[in-house]
């Protein structure tokens, strides 16, 4: 599991992303608030996953 923190801002939103076992599994970045930014956000919480495990 994983956990996904994100500090939201009108122009941009921060996001943090760790395991369930306190691994940093994305370290703090940055999406701009808008639809590239969220398909960004969503790429990078997948790629957290292995091929095997589903979302």
């Amino acid at each position: 599991m994983i956990f996904v923190g994100i500090d939201i801002a009108k122009d941009k939103h921060d996001c943090f992303i760790i395991s369930s076992e306190g691994e940093v599994t994305a370290d703090v970045f940055t999406i701009p608030n808008y639809l590239d930014g969220f398909r960004s956000l969503l790429h990078k919480i997948r790629s957290c996953f292995s091929p095997g495990n589903k979302i």
